[in-house]
């Protein structure tokens, strides 16, 4: 175990401080850009809502995943509890 976090360690400090640049970007990207700066608005400003639409949804699908895994287990949890005390009233 100390040997994983020992390497787990070694690999975080590896990507903090060894990383290059990335000049790529995809296409559609690179289009809103262009299109953004050609009609006078800021770099950025057709990229701002992509980004936060992108990003919402892993989050939302791992949250209901999540949710449904919870209420799932909680259902077990309490039907195992009833089986082994006997208490089949509740």
């Amino acid at each position: 175990m100390k040997k994983l976090l020992t390497l787990l360690a070694l690999f975080s400090i590896q990507i903090i401080f060894v990383t290059q640049k990335a000049a790529a970007q995809c296409a559609m990207c690179q289009a809103t850009v262009e299109s953004s700066m050609s009609e006078g608005a800021g770099i950025g400003a057709g990229l701002n809502a992509g980004i936060l639409y992108l990003a919402a949804f892993p989050y939302l699908v791992l949250g209901g995943i999540a949710y449904f895994w919870y209420k799932h287990s909680k259902k077990r949890r309490d039907a195992k509890r009833i089986q082994i005390s006997g208490n089949y009233s509740v």
